[in-house]
């Protein structure tokens, strides 16, 4: 039984290193205000052991276009780019460019929605009792007791 473990853990390691699971990435450059190139037809196999992961490019030019550049990356020259355009980066605004890099499947899609928690029900926040007291300070007394 021990043997047969042995052999099973052996032959595991042997062919996920000679088939290592291939990295799919969205791969585009478009300069549409409403098209991130997030929609099926972007997405492609990145080159095994080389392209381990995806990057997102999102530049914001002085005259409002938009332009996504996402394609397959190497993480460590991904990283590398990344940093050396951080200081460029202001999201949203004109001559802004955002590079980021990310290591799982189809990372450099759309973003996930945004979770809104629901509406609390509990006591009014301070912000809104502040200002309920003070209109209350300046009426005039009703009754005395």
């Amino acid at each position: 039984m021990r043997s047969f473990v042995l052999l099973a853990c052996l032959c595991g390691c042997v062919l996920s290193s000679v088939w290592p699971i291939q990295m799919q990435c969205y791969h585009c450059e478009e300069s549409l205000l409403d098209n991130d190139c997030s929609s099926p037809k972007f997405i492609v196999n990145c080159t095994a052991n080389i392209q381990n992961s995806c990057q997102k490019e999102v530049i914001h030019s002085q005259d409002g276009v938009v332009t996504y550049r996402k394609q397959c990356a190497s993480y460590s020259t991904c990283l590398i780019t990344s940093a050396g355009y951080q200081s460029f980066c202001s999201p949203g605004r004109r001559g802004s460019i955002c590079i980021t890099c990310c290591n799982t499947p189809l990372c450099n899609g759309p973003r996930p929605p945004r979770y809104n928690p629901a509406p609390r029900h509990g006591p009014p926040a301070p912000s809104v009792l502040l200002p309920l007291a003070a209109a209350m300070a300046a009426l005039p007394p009703l009754f005395l007791l």
